[in-house]
């Protein structure tokens, strides 16, 4: 069973569990079989919880067959970031700092997918903080499609058991990239939100006007799915916004006919490699050919952002972690507390100034989507990263920029951005291409991508780890 189901999207789960053709008991015992027969191996896992799973999916089944249907979630097993607070269950954030943190209560997230009916795995393992690097003493998943690359940052264990068939989807967040980067790397879809789209109460903090919490999918319909559940006005977290959340099922079933799909094409050849460049064309291609308009745009110069992002992140880090940095300092990693460290020593003038330049740079984006409905770019400008080239990247400060250029400019403005799947390396790796929405327009990013995705089938392609399950 499990090697007939555990490919499925989880659309597609969805309907076989409202129409009763399987159990979702069935389908979670199936995934924490594979989960114990691979994990071990992928280490995208911190905390299983197959006890509570079971449960969850008996009260499903029961639900469902007693008619109260709780929507496309309902029965389905996902897992969730292990930022994000989950009542009882060891919550750590990457760090050995937070290990024996068990909260009293569920993130808001969490809450709305357990209400949802959604079946929780288990928590997924991340760099410590949801910063750049894994904790020293925490060993880092492995990218199932070959462990000689790098898995993305921070969300990396929601991507690696999304990808390897461990859940049906699963919760990331996105400070810099990092539902991005995971998501590209296991040629996965990843829906970054509006600022204030989703709710960040019960989430460990990274830097607080710059994470963005999000779903990770095998498709676009999948994440308008989680989406559609997670998003919406939280009294518990002020800052997330009263909009209406749309119907993103409705929006990923309607066409692209007449959208205009704005593309920089300077800003999109910039020493960006030539498969990226193949795949990008390809999705320009597909487009048209969809019906939607391709209009030659000006991206605004985000060279400036991308030198702003490191302390603007580290100032917020700071205060996120003043009540355990410096007095625990010896705890902590050398990354994080190497950005910590700046954010404590950077002036409140230099802080207000990245503050307005981030406020000019929202208002030039902004301005941009009157004229279009999507931006079309890469999400970084070379191939599939390996782990020896990701090792080098404290020496190398040109290359991190070139792998911030497209992802955290989007964080410094906040407008939300889907990750879908185009294309392969020449060693079968995946490779991806962003599209770029006005704020609060979730409903067109998943709306593209689901038409995209019913044109192409890039993001039906897994990796094989039948080499992982005879070890």
């Amino acid at each position: 069973m499990a090697d007939a189901l555990h490919y499925l999207e989880l659309t597609a789960l969805a309907a076989r569990l409202k129409a009763r053709d399987i159990s979702a008991l069935d389908v979670t015992r199936a995934q924490l079989d594979r989960i114990d027969a691979m994990d071990r191996d992928l280490g995208s896992y911190v905390h299983v919880m197959a006890e509570t799973a079971i449960a969850e999916a008996k009260a499903a089944d029961a639900e469902i067959a007693q008619g109260r249907y709780r929507g496309p979630l309902h029965g389905v097993p996902i897992a969730v970031k292990d930022l994000f607070w989950t009542k009882g269950i060891p919550t750590a954030a990457g760090t050995t700092l937070h290990r024996d943190f068990r909260p009293s209560e569920d993130a808001t997230v969490v809450r709305r997918l357990k209400d949802a009916g959604a079946v929780i795995l288990g928590k997924l393992q991340l760099t410590e903080g949801a910063y750049s690097d894994h904790h020293p003493l925490v060993t880092p998943p492995k990218n199932p499609w070959n462990a000689g690359y790098w898995p993305g940052i921070s969300s990396s264990g929601s991507a690696v058991a999304t990808a390897a068939g461990l859940c049906f989807g699963s919760l990331g967040s996105d400070t810099g990239g990092s539902v991005r980067w995971p998501s590209a790397a296991n040629g996965l879809t990843g829906l970054k939100p509006s600022w204030g789209r989703v709710s960040r109460h019960g989430a460990f903090e990274l830097a607080a006007t710059l994470d963005h919490v999000g779903p990770i999918g095998r498709s676009a319909a999948d994440a308008g799915a989680l989406l559609g559940v997670i998003a919406g006005h939280d009294p518990n977290d002020p800052t997330s916004v009263f909009n209406p959340v749309p119907d993103y099922l409705a929006a990923a079933a309607q066409d692209v006919q007449g959208l205009r799909i704005g593309v920089d094409a300077a800003w999109n050849s910039d020493d960006v490699d030539v498969a990226t460049q193949r795949v990008l064309a390809d999705a320009i291609d597909a487009f048209r050919a969809l019906g939607a308009g391709i209009v030659d745009v000006r991206f605004p110069d985000v060279m400036q952002a991308i030198s702003d992002w490191t302390p603007n992140c580290a100032v917020e880090a700071a205060v996120a972690h003043e009540a355990t940095y410096p007095a625990r300092k010896d705890e902590y990693g050398p990354m994080l507390a190497s950005l910590i460290e700046a954010g404590r020593a950077l002036s409140a003038l230099d802080y207000q100034k990245i503050l307005l330049r981030r406020l000019a740079l929202r208002g030039h984006v902004t301005a941009l989507f009157e004229t279009i409905d999507l931006l079309l770019i890469p999400v970084h400008p070379f191939p599939p990263v390996t782990l020896a080239m990701i090792q080098t990247l404290g020496e190398q400060p040109d290359l991190i920029a070139k792998l911030q250029r497209y992802t955290c400019p989007f964080d410094m403005t906040g407008h939300p951005t889907i990750t879908l799947p185009g294309g392969a390396s020449a060693d079968g790796l995946p490779i991806a291409f962003q599209l770029v929405a006005a704020d609060l327009d979730e409903a067109t990013l998943v709306r593209a991508g689901a038409a995209f995705q019913r044109a192409t089938s890039w993001h039906r392609r897994h990796p094989s780890l039948v080499s992982r399950r005879q070890h």
